[in-house]
């Protein structure tokens, strides 16, 4: 049976496969591309409008990026100082247990800021824990585990010390605020919590909401006392920096004629990420055609809404306020969530 599977593949498999990547290049892959965008953005959003936003992320983020570059005195253009973050011993941790007592500690300090900006929190806790050994050479940098819906377990916000020097201290704050408060485990607990609901919402989802939440999250950094080292900061830039490329490489590869080559080009030079996982990510474009769209569209569409909101109600803005409304209901299609917001402010006015 496995000759047969050998012959299969040689004969048959093989000579039937495309020196393309993307989907347009296959029958019919335009206007399922065109639907797989809409699907995971929510949005009547081109890949052709997709791509130009992600540019101007691109080109914006750089210019913030460079001014720090110029701010710490490196010295150099910056894909040097990208080579300097990757390789300096200073920006990384000697031990494992030093790396989860930052994420303990950074806990601690973002709990007691977080009262001024959220009036609506879950009931469920949530642990920092290592990676299990079992699984941490094929697991994330960090991520988060949702609770039990019934309270029998915590969340937890697990950080992989597997290669620790493959895990920037720069990173950290951000990668925080994504995972942990106020981002998935605020938002993924609350939308548990909502019993009112049906299941399908409780349980269910929209990824621009749910990573557009963690990726505005991270934008709330300043706010909560975070970012006040310049490598943190730029460790923020770099974490946008990467969901704004996805908008580039993803609608590159699959409306735009780019080869795998040319999306890990652009990724390399516009980002500090290893090349180890610059493959992964755009091998992930590649296989999944439209996902990694979600991050950014959704982080976009809640910064202008609460942008939106701060200009219409001037001193009479609440941001706990604005904050329970995006939550309050779970996950949305984003324009629903821009028609609750709209009303919302029609509301206070």
């Amino acid at each position: 049976s496995y000759q047969r599977l050998h012959d299969f593949i040689r004969d048959e498999y093989l000579p039937a496969t495309t020196d393309t990547v993307g989907l347009t290049a296959l029958p019919g892959g335009e206007p399922w591309y065109d639907f797989l965008v809409r699907l995971q953005t929510t949005t009547d959003l081109s890949a052709d409008e997709i791509h130009e936003i992600g540019l101007a992320e691109v080109q914006r983020i750089r210019g913030e990026m460079e001014a720090i570059m110029e701010q710490v005195g490196f010295e150099g253009d910056l894909q040097a100082f990208f080579d300097h973050l990757r390789t300096a011993p200073e920006f990384y941790h000697d031990k494992p247990e030093q790396l989860v007592q930052s994420y303990r500690d950074l806990r601690a300090q973002v709990d007691a800021a977080v009262p001024e900006f959220f009036s609506l929190t879950p009931k469920a806790d949530f642990e920092v824990r290592a990676v299990e050994p079992f699984r941490e050479q094929s697991a994330a940098g960090a991520f988060y585990m949702r609770p039990a819906a019934d309270g029998s377990r915590p969340g937890v916000f697990y950080v992989n010390t597997y290669n620790i020097k493959s895990r920037p201290k720069y990173a950290a704050e951000a990668l925080y605020l994504h995972e942990a408060v106020p981002g998935h485990h605020y938002q993924i607990s609350l939308q548990q919590e909502l019993d009112e609901l049906p299941d399908i919402r409780r349980f269910g989802g929209f990824t621009a909401y749910t990573e557009g939440w963690g990726l505005y999250a991270e934008t709330l950094g300043e706010e909560l006392g975070l970012y006040t080292d310049p490598y943190q900061r730029f460790g923020a830039l770099d974490a946008q920096m990467v969901r704004a490329i996805r908008l580039v490489a993803d609608t590159g590869l699959h409306a735009k004629g780019w080869t795998r080559e040319q999306a890990l080009e652009f990724m390399m030079d516009n980002s500090s990420i290893s090349e180890t996982r610059a493959i992964a990510e755009v091998e992930r474009y590649i296989a999944i055609p439209g996902q990694a769209l979600a991050y950014k569209i959704g982080q976009l569409k809640i910064s202008e809404l609460r942008a939106r909101a701060e200009q219409a109600l001037g001193d009479d803005f609440d941001l706990r306020q604005f904050h329970a409304e995006v939550l309050a209901s779970g996950p949305l299609p984003l324009d629903v969530l821009e028609d609750k917001i709209d009303r919302w402010i029609e509301s206070q006015t």
